[in-house]
């Protein structure tokens, strides 16, 4: 958060800020205190290059000596990137497209669900794409794929549970990160919506998704007693180097519904 945003309460005003993540930001803020109360407020963020700072010998020693009987197949490459590839929002990015793309087309799915998650790695576009650069995507305890038949209401209530955890206007209620990145299926989301009527106008190819229609849905990052297909950084180096150039993997979000009073969203 640039600056802070400033809530009101009973038992005054307090100010709520977000630094970022992966130590790219500390935030700064000093207070002038009168009389026993904060009077004002000066706040700014101050940018960490790693890159300039030197390493602390002993831990480069640790890191260095655990990566290496696995850094010459870390560091070899995949694939160029044409395209700048990020995670950011709640909804996708261009990692995850690339991601469900690769699940619906390695695992020859209708639709493919990907988890929520923003850390990451970002790639402008002419870097080469490492294996690293896939793990540093999909690195989890339970990375392993599978395909599975859903009929719509399925698919609709699916979303209904993912979209209250994370909505839910009981803070206390939220588990897990961001939004679920879907392939192929497109939708419209009312956050402030109560449970059960968040998700609407489901379509795929343009075509309403029907709730008692069957459809192929390839995902990872489920229950692995579940799961028992390739982890997803292999599908999505095969599906990398059936490509070795690519672009465009436009990020597919839905349509948001009744946003205009949130503070936190940004209209174009």
């Amino acid at each position: 958060m640039p600056v802070p945003s400033v809530v009101q309460n009973a038992g005054g005003k307090t100010i709520v800020t977000n630094a970022g993540s992966h130590g790219k930001f500390l935030a700064v803020i000093d207070f002038d205190v009168k009389h026993g109360r904060v009077a004002d407020y000066r706040y700014h963020l101050l940018p960490v290059f790693s890159e300039l700072l030197p390493a602390d010998a002993d831990m480069q020693a640790v890191i260095d000596r655990v990566r290496a009987p696995f850094v010459l197949r870390l560091q070899e490459p995949v694939a160029e990137s044409r395209e700048l590839l990020y995670r950011r929002g709640n909804f996708n990015g261009t990692w995850d497209q690339l991601i469900v793309e690769a699940l619906m087309q390695v695992k020859d799915a209708e639709i493919a669900f990907s988890p929520g998650f923003r850390w990451g790695t970002t790639l402008l576009p002419g870097q080469m794409i490492t294996r690293e650069n896939l793990m540093e995507q999909t690195a989890i305890t339970y990375p392993h794929t599978s395909v599975t038949e859903m009929t719509g209401a399925e698919i609709r209530q699916h979303l209904e549970k993912l979209c209250d955890k994370i909505f839910n206007d009981d803070p206390y209620q939220h588990q897990g990160g961001d939004m679920v990145r879907t392939g192929g299926l497109v939708y419209m989301c009312e956050p402030a919506a109560e449970m059960n009527a968040r998700i609407s106008n489901m379509t795929l190819h343009g075509q309403p998704i029907q709730a008692d229609k069957s459809y192929k849905v390839a995902k990872w990052g489920a229950d692995s007693s579940q799961s028992a297909g390739e982890p997803i950084w292999d599908v999505v180096e095969q599906y990398l180097k059936s490509m070795p150039a690519f672009k465009n993997h436009v990020p597919n979000v839905p349509r948001l519904k009744g946003m205009h009073l949130n503070p936190g969203f940004a209209y174009d």
